[in-house]
Parts: C-alpha cells; structure tokens; sequence
C-alpha cells in the first residue's frame, strides 16, 4: 500500500556559525554548549511542531495540524529564538570558563526556515522518515541569499506556501519580500523575518506583569496538558470560545498578529467586555485590561500565567491587580464573580484538553542531553576533548 501524501507545515531551526565553531574551539565544552541551545530551541517549537530528526547542526520539525493559527505558529518560531538568547544570555553570565568554546559561544546564532507543502512518510531502517518536493524544497532553502539583505544570521525565511497557508498580510506584518531561484524547482517567492530586530524590540519591551505580590487575588488551576497547548486554548479565540462562556470573541489586532495592543471584545448577550492586551511574552504570560460594560467601573488589570508543572502539566496562575482604594470594593466583587465563572470554565477546558492529546504513532528522536559541563567543569584554554 502507497503511504498517503499529507499537508503539512514543516521548518528547519539551523545553528549559523556551526562549522567555525566546532573548527576552532574544545569539543567537550562545544558539544555541550550546542546541544544545550539546540535543546532549548525543540522545546520552544512543541507543540505545534514535533521533532522529524537532527541534521547535524539543524533540526527538522513539522506539523500536520489541519489549520493552525497563522499568529501562533509565527510566535512559536520567534519564541523558540528568544528562547536561546535568553538561554546564551543566562549560560554567558554563569559560566567562569575561559576555554576557547566558552569565549565563543556568543558566535552561536540560529535561522529558520518554514515552508507548506504536501509530504509522504515512509520507514527507513525502522525509522519514519518524511519525503517529497516539498521537503527538499525546505531543505534547499537552507543555502539562500538573506544574509545579504538582512545584514545577520538570524531570521525566518517564510515561503510564500506557507504565508498563503497560514492567511496572514507578510506586508501588513512587516515582512520583507525575497526570491530565491532553487535548482529543479525554480523561482520561490519568500518572505523574512529579520529575528535580531525582533529579540531587541522584545527585549526592550517594558514588562507589565502583575505579580503576585502585585496581586489583589490570584486564581490558580493546574491542567493536565502541555503549556503550548493551553496557552493557545487561551489567546485563540476560536479555541478560546470552547471553554469560556462568551457569546462570541471578536479579536481585532491590527496588522493581524497577535500582541501589544490587540483588543478583544468578548460578547455575554447584550453586554460586551473589552480586552486590551498590555504586555505579551509567549508562551509564559500576557496581561490585559479589561473594560466593564458597567458606568465608571474602573478597568482591571490581570495577567494570565502559564507555568510548567509536573510532569509536562501546566500551572495555569490569572492575576488580578490591586485596585486604588476608591475601587478595591467593586474589584472584589468582580473578582469573586469572575472566580466562580473562571472555575467552571477551566473544569470544561479540563475535560477537552487532558487525555485529549494525540499519542504518537512512531517517537519523536531523543533529544541529545548537554551534560553541563561549561557550567561545571572549567577547562583551560587550548585543552582539546
């Protein structure tokens, strides 16, 4: 029997810098420092992706959702980058060593590439392996020509398959139209994201989380489901709407990406909430204040955690801002009336999300274990592994 062609999203994660690297520097602490930023950017990218396989200095992950939010798979990409400058931030900062490989990590980049397109799988030496146009067609976009124009290393290189699957506006959005010409294939119409300017702009971004000690209440749920996963349940409004009480949600973001900014105006029959986003850091946290269909309520300010618990679980923790003294009466009469609807609500999100994730017909590679050992283990300058 033929395997079946599937659609799906696929994308390369690819370190820049990889060759010199491993070329000039000790391979104990090398392999390590790679592995422990190739680690954080796989993590980063699931779900929506899972992992197809490692590539030497890339990984190649796919998805075969059959629709998938055009926002989120843009801020799971952006997010998994972010995730290894914070972790090259974090490494830079607690390591002592000064071995060549430690001195150099801040060489380390990484670019991705996505495209759209149709795949078959088939077993290789017992392993599942994909294959088709498509995905030769993203592995050709590997070697292209964006460097030259966005002035880096790091960016995602959208095809315009991709952007079309995914119905968003890449002009609107700010993304820079590119060609490439691919042997066989021909001309394929790209569009980039320059990801240095994205993590300084994210970076300077002033934080506006309510803590807890910030907190006048503070609603906590554990669920059974992967953070991702509920974070999507709780910012997509067509996923959100399954679980929470609302008439309708109207999302109105704009350039039609998900952020600072956006307004969501959440209908309970003739009365309408307004949600506007203050601060959006995915997938750990956003915070909104929100708008009262009630004469002179002041706004509240909440920030929706999403935290990693147990065993692949999510703490999901929604904090409810001090209000002035003139308002700390009406806060808390909203916040217990939002307490006893929030509850409700997350016993359904409960009963759709756990024990709802598919299991895996073939496992995922295993991810390679950093042992540490830049953190641990000083080595001298020039000493070889």
């Amino acid at each position: 029997m033929l395997p079946k062609a599937e659609a799906a999203y696929f994308a390369i994660a690819d370190i820049s810098g990889y060759t010199n690297f491993l070329a000039a520097v000790e391979l104990d602490h090398a392999q390590d420092i790679i592995a422990d930023f190739m680690d954080a950017v796989v993590k980063g990218l699931r779900p929506p992706f899972r992992l197809a396989k490692f590539e030497g200095d890339a990984a190649f992950v796919y998805t075969t959702a059959e629709t998938i939010d055009g926002s989120l798979l843009q801020d799971a990409i952006e997010g998994a980058y972010f995730k290894f400058r914070r972790r090259l931030r974090d490494v830079r900062q607690a390591s002592t060593c000064e071995c060549k490989a430690c001195v150099a990590m801040g060489d380390l980049d990484f670019k991705f590439v996505i495209h759209h397109g149709e795949m078959v799988k088939q077993k290789m030496g017992g392993r599942e392996e994909l294959a088709g146009r498509d995905v030769i067609l993203v592995h050709r976009l590997l070697k292209n020509t964006v460097g030259e124009k966005v002035g880096g290393r790091a960016y995602a290189l959208y095809s315009d398959a991709a952007i079309r699957a995914m119905g968003v506006d890449p002009v609107a959005q700010g993304l820079v139209p590119h060609q490439e010409t691919i042997d066989i294939i021909g001309d394929v119409t790209l569009w980039v994201r320059d990801l240095e300017a994205a993590w300084q702009q994210h970076d300077a971004q002033t934080s506006t989380e309510v803590t807890r000690a910030d907190a006048c209440a503070v609603l906590e749920f554990d669920i059974a489901a992967p953070r991702q996963v509920v974070w999507e349940f709780l910012t997509v409004p067509g996923q959100w709407r399954k679980w929470w009480d609302a008439d309708d949600i109207v999302e109105h973001s704009g350039k039609g990406r998900r952020g600072v900014g956006t307004r969501n105006h959440c209908a309970h029959g003739k009365h309408t909430n307004v949600e506007e986003t203050l601060d959006w850091r995915p997938h750990d946290y956003f915070t909104v204040g929100i708008t009262l269909p009630i004469p002179g309520a002041p706004r509240i300010v909440m920030t929706r955690a999403v935290l990693d618990g147990p065993d692949g679980t999510t703490h999901l923790e929604l904090r409810i801002a001090k209000p002035k003294p003139k308002d700390k009466a009406f806060v808390d009469g909203a916040a217990g009336k939002f307490a006893e609807r929030m509850t409700q609500a997350v016993a359904g999100l409960r009963s759709m999300l756990e024990g709802q994730q598919p299991a895996l017909a073939v496992e995922e590679p295993a991810l390679t274990q950093s042992g540490g050992r830049f953190l641990t283990e000083p080595l001298k300058s020039g000493a070889q592994g």
